[in-house]
């Protein structure tokens, strides 16, 4: 069991995006099957289209963002799921005068991401 304070993690840039970060809850050590992870994507920031090796389930919990996935954009806001399956390419572009965030969960699996941009 592990119970922490989300102002206690690290929030940590991603080089590949733009005002964009990540905050690791649970890591592949901590948990057996899942990882969760944190994202925060300021106004004008985005990432990248960019592939995953491994699937990822997401909930959007503030602002809202344009995402690509595959030949799809939608529009997303917080509340929203969103599932992209694994290899498909996608991106995010925040919309919203205030930042956009999700937390996303990943298998515990080996991730090789292929930056598309």
């Amino acid at each position: 069991m592990s119970v922490k304070h989300l102002q206690d993690l690290p929030l940590e840039p991603i080089s590949a995006g733009e005002k964009t970060s990540k905050q690791v809850l649970i890591s592949h050590d901590e948990g057996p099957n899942f990882a969760m992870r944190r994202f925060v994507i300021e106004p004008g920031g985005f990432m990248p289209l960019h592939s995953n090796s491994v699937e990822h389930e997401q909930f959007c919990i503030g602002g809202e963002a344009e995402v690509v996935i595959g030949d799809e954009t939608v529009t997303v806001k917080k509340n929203d799921v969103v599932f992209i399956p694994a290899n498909i390419p996608h991106s995010y572009r925040t919309t919203s005068p205030e930042a956009f965030e999700f937390l996303c969960l990943i298998p515990n699996q080996e991730d090789i991401i292929d930056i598309k941009e």
